[in-house]
């Protein structure tokens, strides 16, 4: 071993480390390891030795002129870049026995082995947990302490772990090195592609003990799993709401932050969620790239293709606890709970009127800005919903898609064919809590309780007489239009 004595040590830290180990010689008596810890000032790495991390810190001086043509990515040493070509070039000879998963290097495999090992030597003298490797031990001390000593120079956000910020980097730099070789697509990280390429194979290897459904993801199977248990394990501090997930629960508290990072470059409407932007961008676009193998439907996200699938397989995974009906997807059913429950969150602050969902409030709000973005380019008719539009563009094409079972009558619109359906059961599902009277549709309820309150919205612009339905006024309006043409002819 060269003789350090004369190394510069000026960026060189040493943090002693009593007691951190608890080796075992061979009669198993435990032996108190007293470790100095060395690392380097510029990067945070830990070493065992100060020759080591001297040696390291030569890496920060050299620039990196070797060059990766397959990743892009740069290294100092040339031995360093032939390493890492392996990781492209060449087949995984070298597989674990235990699960087998393979990899291209023999050292990477080593480290995985341990993975597998209950004997796990380094422990953390906070929380107890134990770890395979000293540098994972390192890296979690640091959940503890708080301590991110890896900064990103483009934005400053700042991480507790370097090959964190690696990965962030790619952020900034549009890196993508790890690409699928089936359908092109790239990814920041290894771990991504891998999952990735399940989508192509089908593989699904994680099962549901309890429904037996399948998955291609572990964290998939485990957030399913708490739909079965209703374990809900992160809680909001503002108000208490449980997420089945953390990543629900951050987006969550922007609602309370009022926080959407997301911004549209076409018509810079913003998002609290990444891919809530995707979808909306495909409103500008008109793409659909989820499409439905069994009828051809598509649609701008795939979750509107899974849930729009359970139709097909008439699955209804979602029920209420109160009056057992059973929805397509989670949103239907918290949706629905609100009839129950009364809860209308949603709050116009124009007029003051509430609604159970965001949709019909964003619909509301349009009758007092006049705003009509939805426009057929058949007769330029322009409508304030997107779902009205493609109703009205039937009118045109003839198209009545949903009939009914009974007599085969057709209708453009579903909501149509079920008010249609109570003319043959007879529910009328609708009651007047003034007189009890019922009716089949709620139209025609709210029509009914102006008879008990007087109310007629509907007011003719001519002679100031105001109506109870919108169709009275028309009918009434016919009178003024007979009256001027026999004033012309006369």
């Amino acid at each position: 071993m060269e003789n350090v004595d004369h190394l510069d040590t000026s960026n060189t830290t040493v943090v002693n480390n009593v007691d951190p180990v608890r080796e075992t010689d061979g009669d198993e008596k435990v032996v108190e390891k007293n470790d100095a810890e060395y690392f380097c000032e510029i990067c945070r790495k830990t070493f065992s030795s100060e020759e080591e991390v001297i040696r390291h810190r030569e890496i920060h001086k050299k620039e990196k002129r070797f060059h990766c043509e397959i990743c892009g990515k740069y290294f100092v040493d040339i031995s360093d870049l032939t390493t890492h070509k392996i990781l492209h070039t060449r087949d995984k000879l070298f597989r674990c026995e235990i699960c087998g998963k393979s990899f291209s290097l023999k050292s990477f495999l080593l480290i995985h082995v341990n993975s597998h090992s209950p004997e796990k030597h380094f422990r953390c003298d906070v929380c107890e947990k134990t770890f395979t490797q000293k540098a994972r031990l390192v890296t979690h001390q640091r959940s503890h302490t708080g301590e991110k000593p890896f900064h990103c120079e483009t934005c400053g956000k700042s991480f507790s772990d370097n090959g964190v910020l690696k990965t962030h980097k790619r952020i900034h730099s549009g890196e993508k090195p790890y690409n699928c070789d089936i359908c092109g697509k790239s990814f920041i990280i290894y771990s991504y592609l891998t999952r990735h390429k399940r989508v192509h194979s089908g593989e699904k290897s994680f099962h549901c003990e309890i429904c037996g459904k399948y998955f291609v993801y572990n964290s998939d199977l485990t957030k399913h799993i708490r739909i079965h248990t209703g374990e809900k394990p992160f809680h909001c501090e503002v108000c208490g709401k449980g997420f089945v997930c953390s990543s629900d629960l951050t987006m969550h508290k922007r609602v309370h932050t009022g926080e959407k990072p997301y911004c549209c470059g076409i018509c810079e409407k913003s998002f609290t969620q990444k891919v809530h932007l995707a979808t909306h961008i495909r409103n500008h676009t008109g793409e659909r790239p989820f499409t439905c193998e069994i009828c051809g439907k598509s649609f701008f996200a795939h979750s509107s293709l899974v849930v729009h699938k359970r139709i097909h397989d008439e699955e209804k995974p979602f029920h209420c606890d109160i009056c057992g009906k059973s929805f397509t997807s989670n949103y239907q059913l918290v949706v629905h709970k609100r009839s129950h429950t009364g809860e209308k969150p949603y709050h116009c602050d124009t007029c003051g009127k509430s609604f159970s969902v965001n949709s019909s409030l964003v619909s509301h709000q349009r009758n007092h800005t006049g705003e009509k973005p939805y426009r057929c380019e058949i007769c330029g008719k322009s409508y304030s919903i997107n779902k009205s539009l493609v109703a009205h563009l039937r009118s045109h094409t003839g198209e009545k898609p949903y009939h009914c079972e009974v007599c085969g009558k057709s209708f453009s619109v579903s909501y149509s064919l079920v008010i249609h359906r109570r003319c043959h059961t007879g529910e009328k599902a609708f009651h007047c809590e003034i007189c009890g009277k019922c009716f089949i549709n709620n139209s025609s309820l709210v029509v009914h309780i102006r008879t008990h309150t007087g109310e007629k919205p509907y007011r003719c612009e001519t002679c100031g007489i105001s109506f109870s339905t919108n169709s009275q006024l028309k009918k009434h309006k016919r009178i003024h239009t007979r009256t001027k043409t026999s004033d012309c002819e006369t």
